[in-house]
């Protein structure tokens, strides 16, 4: 069997694997909109194609329906892909398709094996081919992230802890497994595990009356503005916020009872943030391989500079501050402190200590607001 044929059950998920990444953009037009959509894509796409890690895009109209369209491009590897998707740059570059579109759906994947000539890849050719075919349980992670106004922190934390939980079961093959929310200062993050596809999900939990009510309680407190109920600005709003998870690994073997949940807030230097979402990426493929480690499972999620870490853990974390931050082994404390912007979190100078790694440790775990799995509901 070629490299490309192994299986992986331990890391189901990565953005760093370095393959190359084949995204699809699924879209439903208002009638008569089919020439505003191909000047706004034809402005798009000369705009996309400057774009670090762009190869190319591809526009394509169904054969039997004339309102559905397909978009699908093709990046070096995921990450320069998610800058670009999160970034102000895009809200910007694909705001003229808007008026045009009814309905999207997107879809990621990274390349596992390309065939010439009914033959594989192999060689240096494959080489930013995905190496292994990851096997998971068929869950997906995302999160949010968005900042309130200084003061109202206590307010938001009661309405995200107290709203209604919705309705787990989507459909057959769609349903929420775990909402998690935490808070460090003023920022909150809110992360999900779906079993099934993500963007149903995510469309379902939005539209539910106890979430509405939730978002309508804490709009007057957000730092940035939006009005909920101008689609265009939800989808800034929601653009701006998302916080993609860029890695996740399990431990080999049975899931240990009593396990907690934690997050714990990596504000990276300037421009450093892919940087030190690898480095931990790494540090926890490593612990994973540790049958004996607190750690159970992580998840990263990286945007920008906003590096948040989801761990679920056995016993306290200062039982182990350096299994709990990601930093075991020769050196790793150091590497963390040349990536982090320690003053974002607290905590300055070097950590060269044990007292310097307790504080981080204290200062980097985030305040549980709620944390609800479907046997909850």
């Amino acid at each position: 069997m070629t490299t490309t044929g192994r299986m992986t059950g331990r890391i189901p998920q990565s953005a760093f694997d370095g393959s190359r990444l084949r995204v699809i953009l699924m879209l439903d037009l208002y009638d008569g909109a089919q020439e505003q959509f191909l000047d706004a894509y034809e402005h798009m796409s000369s705009m996309i194609a400057s774009v670090p890690g762009h190869i190319s895009d591809q526009l394509c109209q169904s054969i039997e329906n004339p309102s559905q369209w397909l978009i699908t491009s093709e990046w070096e590897s995921a990450p320069p892909f998610l800058a670009w998707v999160n970034s102000e740059e895009h809200i910007e570059t694909v705001r003229p398709l808007h008026s045009c579109v009814r309905d999207t759906r997107s879809m990621r994947y990274s390349v596992l094996r390309e065939m010439r000539d009914g033959r594989p890849l192999t060689g240096q050719a494959a080489a930013n081919l995905q190496a292994q075919a990851r096997v998971g349980e068929g869950v997906a992670r995302h999160a949010l992230t968005f900042t309130v106004k200084p003061g109202t922190e206590s307010k938001v934390a009661k309405h995200l802890a107290g709203y209604a939980a919705p309705e787990a079961a989507l459909n057959d093959s769609t349903q929420l497994r775990r909402t998690s929310v935490f808070m460090h200062g003023n920022r909150v993050v809110r992360t999900i595990e779906v079993e099934g596809d993500l963007a149903t999900a995510l469309r379902h939990v939005a539209d539910q009356p106890e979430t509405q009510a939730a978002e309508e309680a804490i709009n007057p407190y957000l730092e940035h503005a939006r009005d909920l109920g101008d689609p265009g600005s939800m989808r800034v709003f929601f653009t701006r916020a998302a916080l993609p998870a860029v890695h996740h690994v399990d431990r080999h073997g049975p899931r240990p009872a009593g396990l907690r949940r934690h997050a714990l807030y990596y504000p990276a230097v300037e421009g450093r943030g892919e940087e030190l979402a690898r480095f931990l990426s790494r540090q926890d493929e490593a612990a994973a391989d540790e049958p004996d480690g607190p750690v159970y499972s992580s998840t990263v999620f990286q945007r920008d500079n906003v590096v948040v870490r989801l761990i679920d853990a056995t016993g306290d974390l200062d039982l182990d501050p350096l299994a709990a931050l990601g930093i075991k082994g020769a050196g790793k404390a150091a590497e963390l402190e040349r990536l982090l912007d320690g003053a974002a979190v607290g905590v300055e100078g070097p950590l060269d200590s044990e007292r310097t790694i307790n504080r981080l440790l204290s200062h980097a775990d985030m305040l549980p607001v709620t944390d609800r799995s479907t046997a909850d509901s």
